[in-house]
């Protein structure tokens, strides 16, 4: 199975563990670049995040997988009022990268996107002191901002 297989196999989930997927691209040596996380994924970036072989943050090159260095804005998006019926990929491709807010039903949050797959999306999810890796499905989405 190759990279893109597995990820889109990882898109079918709910709501999916990162690390783990993660450690399953690069089995063997090194440690996990997960606090308490299984051996296999090689080094790890910054704070412990994941950063991949070869520099660039994704295998084949492009921007790195590594948490924010600082915190997101302070203050609270209002939710849009109009509400789509499903999240798209491509809308949210445009927030890959930059500091986005999300609106799930009975959550939302500040979200770093690194990921984006056909059916979820992978980045660092803001817990009100620090970053954490997080990963989830579009149709969960109700409404996002990026800034």
């Amino acid at each position: 199975m190759n990279y893109y297989q597995h990820l889109y196999n990882e898109d079918e989930r709910q709501q999916f563990n990162v690390p783990g997927f993660l450690n399953s691209l690069f089995p063997g040596g090194g440690q996990s670049g997960f606090p308490g996380g299984p051996p296999g994924f090689p080094g790890g970036g910054p704070g412990g995040f994941p950063s991949f072989p070869g520099g660039g943050g994704f295998p084949g090159g492009g921007q790195s997988t590594n948490a924010p260095t600082s915190p997101p804005p302070s203050f609270t998006p209002v939710q849009p009022q109009f509400q789509t019926f499903a999240v798209d990929p491509g809308g949210i491709r445009r927030c890959l990268f930059r500091f986005t807010y999300i609106w799930l039903r009975r959550d939302a949050f500040w979200f770093y996107p690194v990921f984006v797959g056909r059916n979820s999306i992978a980045g660092f999810r803001w817990t009100g002191f620090r970053w954490v890796f997080f990963g989830i499905n579009l149709n969960r989405i109700e409404a996002f901002q990026c800034y």
